[in-house]
């Protein structure tokens, strides 16, 4: 686990974005720990989001062109990720798409700069792999390469059958799933922290029982 990585746990902690206890899922597991980017909800927060996203994406070694968002939850996403990108390492493109096209002005379904080339999809994390799915068909579409995605947590866990959703998206579309930060990383990181034995515990359980 890179130091970053340290950093990006603890602030989601801090931020009260991961929790952990006992929390009912839509999938109806229990779960011993939750976590919702949704709660990243001040400019401060969204914007050392952000630099936590363009990290990731430079460490990965991948070469994009433009950034995508999928609405709603990916737009703010692509914004900030491409302004902490831009102050790190290069200006990069980003747009996202409308939840119904645009009939009046300029019209279509898309916002910002035109989808060409390697085109990277940004979401917060990869439950049924729905809004990837749709993602890829508006990259395709509008003629451009989906590239990979970038999510802020691979749960690491099971979907409906043997793989996780996000192992069926890299099969399915033959792309890289990257991830700010893993199950794997929050395990070692309560380790390391030495106080959360029960936690660490029944993390464990989780993860034997659904974990991938």
């Amino acid at each position: 686990m890179l130091d970053y990585q340290k950093e990006f746990i603890q602030y989601a902690l801090d931020c009260g974005v991961l929790k952990f206890g006992s929390f009912q899922l839509k999938s109806g597991r229990t779960s011993p720990y939750f976590f919702n980017t949704g709660l990243f909800n001040t400019g401060r927060q969204l914007d050392k989001l952000g630099q936590f996203y363009a990290q990731a994406l430079i460490e990965s070694g991948l070469q994009v062109d433009i950034l995508y968002g999928p609405a709603y939850k990916g737009i703010p996403l692509v914004s900030t990720t491409s302004i902490a990108y831009a102050r790190m390492k290069q200006d990069i493109p980003f747009a996202f798409n409308r939840k119904e096209a645009k009939d009046h002005g300029e019209g279509g379904a898309l916002v910002g700069s035109p989808l060409q080339g390697k085109t990277l999809i940004l979401d917060d994390v990869i439950t049924a792999g729905t809004s990837v799915r749709e993602s890829v068909k508006i990259i395709t579409h509008a003629g451009a390469e989906p590239a990979g995605v970038l999510i802020a947590l691979d749960r690491q866990e099971k979907g409906q059958h043997e793989k996780s959703a996000i192992q069926e998206v890299r099969d399915t579309y033959n792309i890289p799933v990257l991830s700010i930060i893993s199950l794997a990383d929050i395990i070692e990181f309560l380790e390391l922290d030495g106080n959360s034995a029960e936690q660490l515990r029944i993390i464990r359980e989780y993860r034997q029982q659904y974990g991938i």
